[in-house]
């Protein structure tokens, strides 16, 4: 599969292409909008959030709520757009009128006006921007309702907000959702969440921004996903090179992460003992699911540090590209933190890159054969 994503923060709208999605499945669209209104809650968040009420409207790729095996193709409409139709409108708006020259650091702001040729970050900011993950999450959603429906549920949850850490420690993502969705923060511990929000007022007192670190599972994925023979089909690569793409992200780890750094072998590798039914268990899951490149059967564990967001109330130090002189940067309109969010979108993006390699191991264009193939890697046994 592949996706393409189009669109500015303050245009019509976005839209996104899904192609190489198998035939003849169910699609709930009621769902597909319900993970969009996921990624816009969470507790400091700004006031977009106020004015958007993200819906997917499906334009191709499926005929009475099954899917065709052609693109699928949706839009989301950016109700913000009629403030902004002066500046933004693809062929009648003047951005000139809302030019932004006060680049702001920990943006693309910058160097995108350098590798591009600008003199307004305007023009680099409205595609920068995380709005460009609601179309990530709607893509997500799609992936997630073929995995539901194959027996793979993911989910996600806050481990950390500015230093304030969860000692939640899942084992499935069946359910999860569930619990840290009912959190305003969306973490699993009460206590560790109070402090979050704590935190979280702190920035909204002082103007400041919190990032944080998220998990997200994946259970149910059968053994086999990806490749130990070529590098770049090795599943914890792609699905690093997924989930570092998302904005803010500037870490990715893989089941205990950083901490096989100080551990001895015999500490961190999981050991593998024979089962009641001949088969073959595990105690722990260090590797986070994934075995030289490979899915092993374990629930898939993933970790990702999301850095606060670089619009500051506050501003932070800076130089106006017009005149050189140095200003602060002037803020635009965005959350105190945003990590919930980013663990709905991180989520849905991890979503896309285990259908896709999922798809790639099983090899099917519709749903039945795609079902059947599935249910053969379970079975598989060593011979």
């Amino acid at each position: 599969m592949k996706y393409l994503t189009a669109g500015e923060s303050h245009g019509k709208g976005l839209v996104a292409i899904l192609e190489g999605f198998p035939s003849n499945v169910r699609i709930n669209c009621d769902e597909l909008n319900a993970e969009l209104k996921r990624r816009q809650l969470g507790y400091g968040r700004g006031g977009r959030m106020k004015i958007e009420s993200d819906e997917a409207e499906i334009l191709s790729g499926m005929f009475g709520s099954l899917t065709l095996g052609s693109p699928i193709a949706f839009f989301i409409k950016n109700r913000d757009f009629e403030k902004w139709r002066e500046y933004t409108d693809p062929i009648s708006g003047n951005p000139a009128l809302k030019a932004l020259t006060a680049v702001r650091p920990g943006h693309a702001d910058l160097t995108g006006c350098v590798k591009y040729g600008f003199a307004d970050a305007r023009l680099v900011l409205e595609r920068a921007s995380a709005r460009e993950t609601a179309a990530r999450v709607g893509v997500g959603a799609l992936c997630k309702q073929l995995l539901k429906a194959l027996g793979i549920t993911v989910g996600s949850h806050v481990t950390e907000i500015c230093g304030e850490r969860s000692d939640a420690n899942p084992k499935s993502a069946i359910g999860l959702n569930e619990l840290s969705d009912a959190n305003p923060v969306r973490c699993l511990s009460a206590s560790a969440s109070e402090k979050m929000r704590k935190k979280i007022d702190e920035c909204m007192l002082n103007g400041d921004t919190a990032g944080g670190e998220i998990e997200v599972l994946a259970s149910g994925m059968p053994a086999g996903v990806g490749s130990y023979v070529h590098y770049d089909r090795k599943l914890d690569a792609i699905l690093a090179k997924h989930v570092m793409s998302v904005q803010s992200v500037k870490s990715v780890s893989v089941g205990a992460g950083a901490a096989v750094a100080s551990k001895f072998g015999s500490q961190i590798h999981d050991e593998i003992f024979p089962s009641e039914n001949g088969e073959t268990a595990r105690k722990t899951n260090n590797a986070g699911g994934i075995e030289g490149g490979m899915s092993n059967g374990e629930t898939i564990v993933l970790r990702a540090c999301v850095k606060p967001i670089p619009t500051l109330m506050k501003g932070l130090n800076t130089v106006d590209i017009s005149s050189g002189k140095a200003v602060k940067s002037a803020p635009e309109r965005s959350d105190y933190c945003a990590v919930p969010a980013a663990a709905v979108v991180i989520e849905n993006v991890a979503a896309f890159a285990l259908l896709d390699e999922l798809l790639k191991t099983a090899g099917a264009d519709d749903f039945q054969t795609l079902s059947n193939r599935v249910k053969e890697m379970r079975e598989r046994k060593i011979r």
